[in-house]
């Protein structure tokens, strides 16, 4: 997912450089085209919903998340703005919880000089530890 994630990253910083040559007309009849193109996809899906993938999800997230809601409500969109904004929250939680989870899991590692010791005890006292069975 973080591979497919960085490509469309890439992919639209590409598509911001061949915007900037671009007149304000020629990006208005960009955007209108495809308004119109998802305006026909929405036709023929019907009352089926579009299926997104996680990356697709990410990125639109990442890239409408700072919108105010009145602008989000007033765009053409695939999905509602609180669905967006839903996946913003899933998306920042789930970074969060991937950095505070630990680098490894499970028991912390004893220290070598502790382990040392406790070898050590057990060799010098061989009943240490040791209980007899009440039978």
């Amino acid at each position: 997912m973080l591979l497919r994630l960085a490509y469309l990253g890439v992919t639209n910083a590409f598509t911001l450089l061949r915007l900037l040559p671009m007149s304000a007309r020629d990006k208005d009849a960009e955007i209108l085209a495809l308004r119109h193109q998802i305006t026909v996809l929405e036709r023929q899906l019907g009352k089926q919903r579009v299926r997104l993938i996680p990356t697709d999800r990410a990125l639109l997230a990442a890239l409408l998340h700072r919108l105010p809601r009145h602008v989000l409500r007033r765009m053409r969109l695939l999905a509602r703005p609180e669905t967006v904004m839903g996946w913003h929250r899933d998306l920042v939680a789930r970074r969060h919880a991937a950095r505070s989870r630990p680098m490894r899991p499970g028991r912390p590692r004893t220290v070598h000089s502790i382990r040392a010791l406790v070898l050590r005890l057990a060799r010098e006292n061989p009943s240490w530890g040791y209980r007899k069975s009440a039978r």
